[in-house]
């Protein structure tokens, strides 16, 4: 996590200090990246089973591992962003987890001089719920760092491998 402002300000790059942030470089164009964003089955293929449409106030749900994870659309420019809301309830009687997450999740593409395409995720309000970040992989975020070649991050289910399909 970062601590560079108190909101995600994507003009500046910068994210709030509850966010989680990734940012990876890929050989993929972003039509095929934001493919991989948009299409239900390529993103079930890395994250989970959903419903997703890329349009502006369209609602759709990730089956999450509990409960549904229900989001909306918040913006979406083809090729570019995509950023949604990510609201996790919790059943009842799940005591583990009092306070729901209500997040916002921001997928941002810009090509790369090769052609390819740099991908940046930032996914925050962690603060705003007692849930600490680290237990979000199981939680449908399921993102982690690890080392690849010169010290890139990945995560254990890397973009790479939808990218294929996509």
């Amino acid at each position: 996590m970062k601590d560079t402002g108190s909101m995600t300000n994507e003009s500046q790059g910068e994210a709030a200090p509850d966010a989680l942030e990734f940012e990876y470089d890929l050989a993929e164009p972003p039509e095929k990246v934001w493919r991989a964003l948009t299409m239900p089955d390529l993103l079930a293929a890395w994250m989970m089973p959903n419903d997703i449409r890329p349009e502006i106030g369209n609602r759709f749900a990730f089956a999450g591992p509990g409960a549904p994870i229900e989001c909306e659309i918040l913006d979406a420019e083809p090729e570019r962003l995509l950023r949604y809301s990510w609201r996790e309830r919790p059943q009842q009687g799940d005591a583990a987890r009092q306070d729901p997450l209500d997040s916002t999740v921001t997928f941002t593409l810009a090509r790369t001089i090769s052609g390819g395409t740099h991908l940046r995720i930032v996914h925050d309000g962690f603060a705003r719920t007692a849930m600490p970040a680290f237990t979000m992989a199981g939680a449908g975020c399921r993102l982690s760092l690890g080392l690849r070649g010169a010290g890139q991050p990945i995560a254990a289910n890397t973009p790479l491998l939808l990218l294929r399909a996509a």
